[in-house]
């Protein structure tokens, strides 16, 4: 045999051999492909279709110091004529791309047939476990969040189906106001009962206004209590600023016993308090403690009742 037949030999088989691959993954295409239209028809024939889900809302029941609630709702849609079970529910809240908790809520219920249904998925964040887990989170501050939740339903024919959705927010890490008692106006004095209005000076130490509708206090005087009440009172306390309010008050002097002299000398008298304020913020209603133990402050009267009332105390 001539030497130029031998590469005609080593080409045929060459080529017989892509001619086997060629038909053998056009075999397997085919096969795909009729696997696929079989599925379009069966799901056409019995109407069978993949579930949607949507977040539509995100709420925050309940957020004070410790801790903010917060649950997602999300609205899931079966368009099949079987009902469908939500199998597992994942869930993961970052900020910045740092994890601050996440989850998973097992056998999480069943979607009806032909319908929908809103499943609400609660999350707690601790912030005492954000705070140690990353130093710059400080409190006072509104940091910015991202939810990620991955449903997990099972469809007749597609079998295990993962639903992702994604949504983003801020929430804040409150801090409690500084509260002072600047002094106290007596309106009308008397031994048995004294009518006076205490001039608080409070603090909003957070990166957000606080909407004051209510508080409720006790308040020390020389280690003697000299009331406690609840008031309603509107006012706003500016982001990072200082307000001020004033809150009438009766109470009995002679109950003080010798510290009531240097009281009315002038002198400075120490004071505790402690309450609560009940505040709107863009994120919802708060109750913040308020408290301050060991100030000092100053008692002043009017003139009609000997005092000297001037302007000077009003100054900052």
């Amino acid at each position: 045999m001539a030497s130029s037949d031998k590469p005609e030999i080593l080409e045929r088989g060459v080529h017989d051999k892509a001619d086997d691959k060629e038909d053998k993954g056009g075999f397997i295409e085919k096969v795909k492909d009729f696997i696929h239209d079989i599925g379009e028809k069966i799901e056409e024939a019995i109407g069978f279709g993949k579930p949607t889900a949507d977040v539509t809302g995100i709420h925050i029941p309940c957020i004070n110091l410790e801790k903010a609630d917060i649950v997602v709702d999300v609205l899931i849609k079966n368009p099949n004529p079987v009902p469908i079970p939500l199998v597992d529910i994942n869930y993961l809240i970052d900020s910045d791309g740092r994890k601050l908790v996440s989850g998973l809520i097992p056998d999480a219920g069943t979607i009806h047939a032909h319908g929908e249904e809103t499943v609400k998925i609660p999350v707690t964040l601790i912030y005492d476990d954000i705070k140690s887990t990353y130093d710059d989170i400080k409190p006072g501050s509104i940091i910015p969040y991202r939810i990620k939740v991955d449903l997990i339903v099972d469809v007749p024919v597609f079998g295990k189906i993962t639903l992702p959705l994604e949504k983003t927010g801020e929430i804040p890490i409150p801090y409690k106001p500084d509260i002072d008692l600047e002094k106290i106006h007596f309106e009308r004095f008397s031994w048995d009962e004294t009518v006076a209005v205490l001039h608080l000076k409070l603090e909003n130490k957070n990166d957000f206004d606080l909407g004051l509708n209510a508080l409720d206090y006790e308040i020390w005087l020389s280690e003697v209590s000299i009331g406690s009440s609840e008031l309603q009172k509107s006012t706003k306390l500016d982001k990072n600023g200082i307000s001020r309010i004033e809150i009438p008050i009766s109470f009995r002097p002679k109950d003080f016993g010798s510290a009531l002299w240097d009281m009315i000398r002038g002198k400075a008298t120490g004071y505790s308090i402690k309450g609560h304020l009940n505040v709107d913020t863009p994120f919802g209603a708060m109750k913040l403690p308020i408290s301050k133990e060991g100030g000092t402050t100053r008692l002043r009267k009017n003139k009609e009742d000997g005092g000297e009332d001037d302007d000077d105390d009003d100054e900052d």
